[in-house]
């Protein structure tokens, strides 16, 4: 039977209890993370003592370091972002490389003891939303050993097709109201215009499943793809949607029919959660469905638009590291990538700026450092730029080298052709 608490602390209090000393805690991120517990917390911070935080917070989208809240809290987590750095240069937080594929089978077998969920209110029936946080969750639920919290949000929305359980499901319930996390868009850089136009060329007017990744390629794509026209036949799946997916449907371009946009977080503002709300094409499923090679691969024509830091001649990937540092993580580019290769007529892209630091540095860079390959050679197809668009699919190495070189900055072209006619030798 499902205990209702008066407050987030006292129901803090009561899951902790099933479970005394130290506990290994799964925690929602993206628009799903319990921000007004991590402030209940801020005045119990015993409540905190030996517990091991486990989730998947996403650089860009979630700001809390719940290492913070006690000196024996620990997490281990998937990426990296700033407000960790110091809890991991204090050994308090371990990184674990994965794919978002591999975290999602951590959440189904890994050691978790308890777990805080937050959900839009009981329906009539008595079951409660996952909504717009339908990601990791699930996983979770399913499995009864795990002793679970719930959150109850009245500012949850609960879309028509997401994830649903009983509230008997939960051990204890408390009621909340905090606003959920948004992010809100800032103004694009011009250079990213020019990158989404030429992605929206590559789509062209034709069918297609597209997926947009983290970053700013994912807004000024989606605008290009808005601002081209053309029929209704774009469908969406994708681990994460936010506010400039709205600018494509407002333009027509997506199918008019249930569940044409499949993700597992809708993350954004006011305006977004608003249409998710009762815009019946939106369905929710979990990582397994959002990023499963199998699903992906079935889906005809998958374009799958991420954005990475620099690609070498090689055609190596990094999307994790910046001046020697960590600050995100692999995520689910590479699911991704593998998908739309193994789809028919699919296209893995990745894109970026040409140059850093105000032109002065290339993005295009001859080799990368052996700690910052993010995407092997092997899955890498579609590169794009501000100046061209090439695709490394089965090309020769020397080809590979000349497309990358094509579309790197004009001032830095000829540095990186002499660069790779020494490595050549050596190759």
């Amino acid at each position: 039977m499902t205990r209702r608490a008066d407050s987030l602390a006292e129901g803090f209090a009561a899951l902790r209890a099933l479970k005394p000393g130290p506990a290994r805690l799964y925690l929602a991120g993206c628009s799903g993370e319990p921000v007004g517990l991590f402030k209940a917390l801020g005045t119990q911070l015993e409540l905190a003592r030996d517990l091991t935080f486990v989730g998947v917070p996403v650089p860009g989208l979630n700001h809390l370091d719940w290492t913070s809240l006690h000196a024996t809290a620990r997490a281990e987590m998937p990426f990296m972002f700033e407000v960790m750095r110091e809890g991991f240069a204090a050994g308090k937080i371990d990184l674990r490389p994965m794919h978002y594929s591999d975290s999602y089978r951590q959440m189904q077998t890994g050691p978790i003891d308890l777990a805080v969920i937050m959900v839009s209110p009981p329906d009539a029936d008595g079951r409660v939303s996952l909504g717009l946080s339908a990601d990791f969750s699930g996983a979770v639920l399913a499995r009864p050993e795990i002793r679970v919290m719930a959150v109850v949000n009245p500012r949850m929305p609960a879309p028509a097709d997401t994830l649903r359980v009983p509230l008997s499901r939960f051990d204890v319930a408390a009621l909340d109201d905090t606003p959920l996390v948004e992010l809100v868009e800032s103004a694009l850089p011009p250079v990213f215009a020019r990158i989404g136009e030429r992605i929206a060329g590559l789509v062209g007017g034709k069918a297609a499943c597209l997926q947009f990744g983290i970053g700013n390629v994912q807004p000024a794509a989606l605008k290009a793809l808005a601002d081209a026209g053309g029929p209704a036949n774009l469908t969406i799946h994708s681990g994460l949607v936010t506010d400039p997916m709205l600018g494509l449907i407002d333009a027509g371009r997506v199918v008019e029919a249930p569940g044409a946009i499949l993700t597992g977080v809708a993350m954004g503002t006011e305006r977004l959660y608003e249409r998710v709300a009762r815009d019946q094409r939106f369905r929710f499923r979990g990582v397994d469905v959002t990023h499963g090679i199998d699903v992906l691969s079935a889906i005809p024509r998958f374009v799958a638009i991420n954005s990475v830091l620099e690609v070498d001649l090689f055609g190596q990937a990094n999307a994790e590291f910046m001046k020697g540092r960590q600050v995100s993580g692999i995520g689910g580019l590479a699911n991704y990538l593998r998908g739309a290769a193994a789809s028919e007529g699919g296209m893995p892209i990745v894109a970026l700026p040409s140059t850093a630091a105000k032109g002065q540095v290339s993005r295009i860079v001859a080799r990368l450092g052996p700690e910052a390959v993010s995407v092997p050679r092997s899955d890498i197809a579609w590169v794009v730029t501000e100046h061209g668009a090439v695709n490394l699919r089965a090309a020769r190495l020397d080809a590979r080298a000349e497309m990358l070189i094509s579309i790197a900055d004009p001032a830095h072209r000829d540095a990186l052709a002499n660069e790779w006619a020494g490595m050549r030798a050596g190759v």
